[in-house]
């Protein structure tokens, strides 16, 4: 099912039945009507929430999305995908153009990994995908979005969950959760390790920056808990 709640009066203001089991939805950047979801299902939608209706169909050939990246101005979109086989990675990151369902790339990512998450930096061209080799990987954001092979932020673990990653605000560092339960912070720029937090004893899957503190930080873990940190 898909559900979408009024936050300041709790009415649900939508919805709808889905096809398929949803694990990844994102808004459209510029235009809060629309939306797109994947999940367990080779299809990605976009609906419309003002007729509740599916506007666009995006196919591939993969079991599963497991995270969907909206480009600057929302024109193209990435989705990570299970699509990884011993004698090709190629489907793993799809490029595609939003408004004619059309795919651009599925030459992006050639490591043999899945990458459970995807995030966009907030001030240059680049795009991160957390990685189950236990790395992020950096990419440019602009056609043909080539992998930089000369940074690799490694050092946490991934292990199977989907773990979760994040610019701050300011683009400086990228944070992310770790199997072990510790939360890693990394300089963009140099890729090294610049501290770890030791959040939680279940795997920590998320950490994300107050969008107006950037002194602040959420995470959680594997087991439902939450902590903030000053």
């Amino acid at each position: 099912m898909l559900h979408l709640t009024d936050v300041e009066t709790g009415k649900q203001i939508f919805s709808s039945k889905n096809e398929f089991r949803i694990s990844t939805l994102k808004f459209y950047p510029t235009d809060s009507n629309t939306f797109v979801c994947g999940g367990f299902s080779p299809e990605v939608k976009a609906w419309d929430i003002r007729n509740c209706q599916v506007i666009r169909v995006y196919k591939a050939a993969v079991q599963q999305t497991l995270d969907i990246l909206f480009l600057p101005e929302g024109k193209e979109f990435l989705t990570s995908t299970d699509a990884v086989s011993r004698d090709s990675a190629d489907r793993t990151i799809i490029a595609w153009d939003f408004q004619s369902a059309a795919k651009i790339s599925n030459q992006i990512f050639h490591e043999r990994y899945t990458c459970p998450s995807l995030t966009l930096h907030p001030k240059e061209s680049v795009f991160v995908a957390q990685t189950n080799g236990n790395y992020m990987a950096l990419f440019s954001s602009q056609r043909p979005y080539r992998i930089n092979k000369k940074k690799r932020y490694e050092g946490h673990k991934v292990e199977g969950f989907a773990v979760g990653c994040e610019f701050s605000p300011d683009g400086t560092l990228l944070v992310t959760g770790s199997s072990d339960g510790k939360v890693f912070f990394y300089n963009y720029h140099t890729a090294r390790i610049i501290r770890t937090l030791s959040a939680h004893r279940e795997a920590c899957v998320s950490a994300t920056f107050h969008p107006v503190l950037p002194s602040l930080l959420a995470t959680c873990d594997w087991a439902g808990e939450i902590k903030i940190w000053q």
